[in-house]
């Protein structure tokens, strides 16, 4: 069986979901940092890509749902970020 290159794509965002959970859970990384969420939202956009050229509408669902939970923790992550740098810079600890 030859993996064609959309099947590749799709099969390393399926690596990178995966990668971003196994992650979670040895904790090695946290649910609020911006690599979980970017890790999921790539993983999640690999696979998208993946089934432009094998249609399933469940699975295009899922994932459209899963980049936008990933753009709502990339959202929360900058905004904390953002309001660390902002209490900082005005000397409130």
């Amino acid at each position: 069986m030859v993996m064609e290159f959309h099947d590749f794509v799709g099969f390393s965002g399926a690596v990178a979901i995966l990668l971003a959970y196994f992650l979670l859970q040895a904790k090695k990384m946290s649910a609020d940092g911006l690599i979980y969420s970017l890790l999921n939202l790539v993983g999640a956009l690999l696979i998208l890509f993946s089934l432009a050229y094998a249609w399933n509408l469940t699975a295009v669902f899922i994932e459209i749902i899963w980049v936008s939970i990933s753009l709502v923790g990339i959202f929360k992550w900058y905004k904390a970020s953002y309001a660390e740098k902002d209490c900082s810079s005005k000397g409130v600890d």
